[in-house]
Parts: C-alpha cells; sequence; structure tokens
C-alpha cells in the first residue's frame, strides 16, 4: 500500500491506491449495466486515463519552469485527453449494444458521469495552466529585475524568444479554443439525440394507445356478433318450427279431412 498525493491550488489530498482501486471496482465497474470482460477492461482504462491527467496537472501547478517543461506537460494531457475521450466512445457505443434497456440506461448514466468528470478536469487544466504560466512569468520578470542570471535576460530578450513565447500561447489558447468547441458540439448532439428520443417514446405511447382502441373496439364487434349469432339461431329455429307445423297441418287437412 503506498499514497497518491495530489495538490491543486494549496490544498492537497491523500489517495490510497487501494482506495481507489475500491473505488474503481465498486463505483466504476461494480454499477455498471453488464459484467461483460471487454466493459470492465474499459472502465478500469478510463480511470487510468483519469488519474494520468490528475497527475499531470499537479505536475503543471508545481511546474517553475521553463517554457518548454510546461509545453511537454500540455502535450501529455492533450495525449491523454484525446486516449480518455476514446475509451468514453468506446463504453457509449458498448452502452448502445445493450439488449437489455435497463442496463444500457445504466451504462449511458456512467458515460454521461464520465465526461462530466473530463469536463471538470478540463477546468482545472486551464486554470492550472494558466496559474503556472503566470508563475513563470513573475519568475522570469523577477530573474529580470534582480540580474541574477545575466544569459537568460539576454536570451529572452532576444526576439526569437518573445515570438516563440507569444506563439506557445497563442498555441495553448487556440487548443482550449478548440476544446471548448469540441464540447459545446458534444453537448448540442447529445441534446439532439435526447430530442430524438424523446419523440420516439412519444410516437410509440401514440401508437399503443391506438392499438388499445382497436383491440377494444374489436372486443365490442366480436361480442356483437355473438349476440347476432345467438339472435339469428333462434330465429332460424322458430322459422323451421313454424315450417314444420304448417305443413303438418296441411298434411292433416289433406289425409284427414274428417278430423
Amino acid at each position: 500500500m503506498f499514497f497518491f498525493r495530489v495538490r491543486f491550488y494549496g490544498q492537497s489530498r491523500e489517495f490510497k491506491t487501494g482506495f481507489l482501486l475500491s473505488v474503481a471496482s465498486a463505483g466504476y465497474v461494480g454499477n455498471m449495466a453488464s459484467s461483460d470482460v471487454h466493459v470492465r477492461i474499459c472502465e478500469q482504462e478510463i480511470l487510468k486515463y483519469d488519474l494520468e491527467i490528475k497527475a499531470l496537472i499537479q505536475d503543471i501547478n508545481e511546474c517553475t519552469g521553463p517554457q518548454s517543461k510546461l509545453t511537454e506537460l500540455n502535450a501529455d494531457v492533450k495525449k491523454s485527453f484525446h486516449n480518455l475521450r476514446l475509451r468514453i466512445q468506446d463504453l457509449e457505443q458498448m452502452a448502445m449494444e445493450q439488449d437489455k434497456e435497463s442496463d444500457k440506461q445504466a451504462m449511458v448514466a456512467q458515460v454521461d458521469g464520465h465526461r462530466k468528470q473530463m469536463l471538470s478536469n478540463q477546468t482545472v487544466w486551464r486554470k492550472a495552466n494558466l496559474a503556472s504560466k503566470l508563475s513563470i512569468d513573475n519568475m522570469e520578470k523577477q530573474a529580470l529585475l534582480n540580474g541574477e542570471d545575466s544569459a537568460m535576460r539576454q536570451r529572452k530578450m532576444t526576439k526569437e524568444g518573445l515570438a516563440q513565447t507569444t506563439s506557445d500561447i497563442t498555441e495553448n489558447l487556440m487548443s482550449i479554443s478548440r476544446m471548448m468547441a469540441q464540447q459545446v458540439q458534444q453537448s448540442e448532439e447529445t441534446m439532439t439525440s435526447l430530442a430524438t428520443s424523446s419523440r420516439t417514446i412519444q410516437e410509440t405511447n401514440d401508437e399503443f394507445k391506438t392499438m388499445t382502441g382497436t383491440i377494444q373496439l374489436g372486443r365490442k364487434l366480436i361480442t356483437k356478433y355473438n349476440r347476432r349469432e345467438l339472435t339469428d339461431k333462434l330465429l332460424i329455429f322458430l322459422a323451421l318450427a313454424l315450417f314444420l307445423a304448417t305443413v303438418l297441418y296441411i298434411l292433416k287437412k289433406r289425409l284427414f279431412p274428417f278430423l
């Protein structure tokens, strides 16, 4: 048993690895709608990438420079987010392939939880990135003012260094903008899917109501026809009896006129 320490904005949190694994089993796997091995593996990979992202965010918070180190950490975070997004999409696909509706709904809820956690991590990452950049800029400014490192001062004052810094900041901002646009698009797709599902359910309900009315009308018609059949049988019997009585009466008059 060992400890994994994560620190965000001056706050320190300790998680025992055994506890995390138990959370993974109980929260991520235990609540799954299916015990399929592929689903469990996918959930475990989602947890692994989530922990990797949290560890990288901690490193970004503690990063004191140089700028290239921060850029490298951000590249690792982007890679982990990409892998996490793919695993969440795989889990969503598995949810759509479930036969039981209850299993599907449970797994869809898990997918929504993972997406919310990913959005939360992205927010924390952006804040940590901005805080780290601000810290690095302040340290560089302080170093320039104090004259502690003349070589660094001369290097940072060159147009190439300034252009590189500006380019890195612009690239990071564009990356954040793209990620936000992707999240907005995913939210729109989710809303569209929910609206479509709602319409489908409503149409199915209307069809069930129509079928129920048709069945009730059929039952009434069958009952009516049964009564009509009984009435027809009674009328036929009475007509036959009247016919026989008429025949007997005629035979009686012809054969026994004296009676």
